[in-house]
């Protein structure tokens, strides 16, 4: 069930609300039992079977999470469930999404080997880290084994979180799922918050997304790009992508804040980056932390020289495109950050103060985020290298066609109020009215014009797909 879909708005979103504000109203441990039978009905709707997935993950991690607190007394033990209950926990998520393309690859040194066709479950790489993260942090003490299984259940299945992020950390909820303050500022504060998010998916994301998919399916098709339009594809599907998940974050950390919790931020203007090392600290945060800190970290870091600060960024980086699909393409496209960052890093190039270098640096940040998502959305690498080919010209193409100009001129506006929304403006501006009357009866109206649009655009429009849904 998407967040931006008629169900979710009309029918599942309301029902929950009514229910668990007015019906269940200060009676907290009904409130916890009810928002976790709705998370397992959220996730069931489009996932009828693969929430015994959902399930079955939840009772490892508290099972283990409680086996690790009894061996707090037996180092080697505690060790032994720690590295048992993360394979375990592995062990699922690679059966259910890594299975099928590993055997791929076997298949071309045996060919008589058979490829499982397993449908992915939903989600399952967020669930799966955000409960690996908690067995951690109980293993290193930053966090306390949780008891009851209710509670373990509301942290990993927690429906506005539960299939596209952010990855939330334990100790940051692990109060206020006993112990929250409801209140009417944070309600209102989350419903804008959420209608922000739904707006840059449903207006934006939507509608970037009509270009990119045109684009790339002329290139699966053999047909040829001029330099323009692969290169306005190119773009759209990088300001797509970027509007999709971060839209889709702030939707989670909104319908969070309206029942009590505090999500992190997940996304911080990535596309004002300087440089490729301030991008990944910018983008997908959550997941940046969970990396730095449970495998960066423990491996060293960039403690052992520089052979080691690089085998080490290797692995990250190659984890880290593993993490978003079982493709190739999605392992280059980690490398490739892997080989800039690692030559951020050896050049000391962010700790230049220069103007020219700054401009410079945010300039190929930028190009290599775009080159980056047509390898990103590419099914092979070498239609991302054809699409490249077209975006440079190599092929011989066109520079410039009707195709461009007829798609370029229609989205005009879109493709403005995308680039400006790319950067802080607007937060400026909110910062410096922050405190005006009338900026703030001009927001609520706003907030509700968009609401408005945003649903009408829902039901009117089938078109609306959510990149991150099956990550």
């Amino acid at each position: 069930m998407l967040f931006s879909s008629t169900v979710f708005l009309y029918l599942f979103l309301p029902s929950v609300l009514l229910i668990y504000f007015v019906i269940l109203r200060k009676k907290r441990g009904l409130q916890n039992g009810f928002l976790v039978f709705a998370s397992l009905f959220f996730y069931a709707w489009g996932e009828p079977v693969f929430v015994l997935v959902m399930i079955l993950t939840v009772l490892l991690t508290w099972a283990f999470g409680m086996g690790i607190e009894r061996q707090k007394d037996d180092p080697k033990l505690k060790k032994f469930f720690l590295i048992f209950s993360v394979v375990c926990l592995l062990s699922v998520l690679f059966i259910c999404k890594y299975l099928g393309f590993a055997c791929s690859l076997l298949k071309k040194i045996i060919p008589s080997l058979s490829v499982p066709g397993i449908p992915l479950p939903i989600g399952i790489s967020f669930f799966t880290f955000q409960a690996i993260s908690y067995i951690i942090d109980v293993y290193r003490g930053k966090a306390q084994a949780q008891k009851n299984l209710l509670y373990v259940g509301l942290y990993i299945s927690f429906f506005p979180q539960l299939i596209a992020g952010p990855i939330v950390r334990y100790q940051t909820v692990a109060e206020e799922i006993k112990n929250r303050k409801e209140n009417m500022d944070d309600f209102s504060d989350g419903f804008a918050r959420f209608v922000i998010g739904l707006s840059k998916k449903v207006l934006l994301s939507n509608k970037l997304a009509l270009i990119a998919d045109q684009a790339f399916a002329m290139l699966q098709n053999g047909d040829e790009l001029s330099v323009t339009f692969s290169w306005l594809g190119g773009i759209a599907f990088t300001m797509q992508i970027f509007f999709d998940f971060s839209g889709y974050s702030d939707m989670a950390i909104g319908l969070g804040r309206m029942f009590g919790f505090h999500f992190g931020e997940n996304f911080n203007y990535p596309y004002i980056a300087g440089s490729v090392s301030d991008f990944w600290r910018r983008w997908h945060i959550s997941l940046g932390q969970f990396f730095r800190d449970y495998v960066y970290f423990p491996l060293g870091g960039s403690r052992g020289g520089t052979l080691k600060t690089i085998m080490n960024l290797f692995i990250v980086w190659f984890l880290t495109g593993l993490w978003h699909g079982a493709n190739l393409t999605f392992i280059m496209w980690g490398l490739m950050y892997f080989v800039l960052i690692t030559a951020e890093k050896l050049s000391g190039i962010e700790k230049k103060k220069s103007v020219i270098i700054k401009i410079a640096g945010h300039i190929y940040t930028v190009l290599f985020a775009v080159f980056g998502m047509v390898l990103f959305n590419s099914d092979t690498i070498q239609n991302a290298v054809k699409y490249w080919g077209m975006m440079t010209g190599a092929f011989g193409n066109s520079f410039t066609d009707g195709m461009f100009s007829g798609y370029f001129t229609q989205n005009l506006l879109w493709l403005a109020v995308s680039a400006v929304l790319c950067t802080p403006v607007f937060r400026y501006i909110g910062k410096k009215t922050e405190k005006s009357e009338i900026a703030g009866w001009i927001r609520v109206a706003g907030m509700m014009a968009l609401f408005v649009l945003c649903a009408a655009n829902i039901v009117s429009d089938s078109y609306n797909p959510f990149i991150y849904f099956n990550f």
